[in-house]
């Protein structure tokens, strides 16, 4: 059975500007959607708004037609990677995947630098070390839907191509919204892309279409 996560009437404005403009974008389970923008375009402050954790003037949150105004009260519905790191510096890899039920032993097969070091704290990590671990551990969880935002940042090109191909498996079984500057990621792999330019959303069915709406790295 699909799922679907469906917003619109998005409306933000801080002071006099304008962020965003009853946007509207969708999201379902087996399929990646993908948000680009120029910075400050607002895509964060729309996944926050989706999430729940940023009110916004107008909007409407629904999950298989029912409304949900604070899905960040709900982790089995919707999951959110945001662009800082999240995880707290004094816990080790051990409970942190324990606390997000995921299997450590696999996630060595995955990334065998990481084989044998379980209980390091996650202070002792590099920065792309840590972000990798939130990276797979969002998108590992059993959630209907997860967001994305910059998952690439900071991660090796090895490091990337893995999580691709993490994202292609699990997309058959849940919903993703991903955004980041590496576009060319999210264009290789999403389904649907929408684009932010002067806080309208417009959805993108080619290159071209991102090309005709100034997206800055075609300029």
């Amino acid at each position: 059975m699909k799922h679907k996560l469906e917003v619109d009437s998005i409306m933000l404005d801080f002071g006099l500007r304008q962020i965003l403009t009853n946007v509207y974008l969708k999201c379902e389970t087996g399929s990646i959607s993908g948000l680009l923008g120029k910075n400050g375009e607002g895509k964060t402050c729309l996944m926050n708004i989706i999430y729940g954790s940023l009110p916004a003037s107008s909007k409407s949150v629904r999950f298989d037609g029912v409304s949900k105004h604070k899905a960040f009260k709900d982790n089995e519905l919707l999951t959110y990677l945001p662009q800082f790191s999240f995880t707290p510096p004094f816990l080790s890899l051990r409970r942190i995947f324990a606390d997000f039920n995921l299997l450590y032993t696999e996630f060595e097969n995955h990334f065998p630098e990481f084989i044998k070091r379980e209980n390091t704290i996650i202070k002792n990590l590099s920065g792309g070390e840590r972000r990798l671990i939130e990276v797979y551990v969002i998108i590992k969880y059993k959630s209907q839907f997860t967001m994305l935002d910059e998952p690439f940042s900071h991660l090796m090109p090895l490091q990337i191509e893995k999580i691709i191909e993490i994202l292609k498996t699990e997309k058959m079984h849940k919903g993703f919204l991903i955004t980041d500057h590496l576009y060319q990621n999210v264009l290789a792999i999403c389904d649907d892309i929408y684009l932010l330019a002067e806080g309208k959303i417009n959805l993108a069915k080619s290159v071209d279409d991102i090309k005709a709406l100034k997206y800055i790295p075609f300029n």
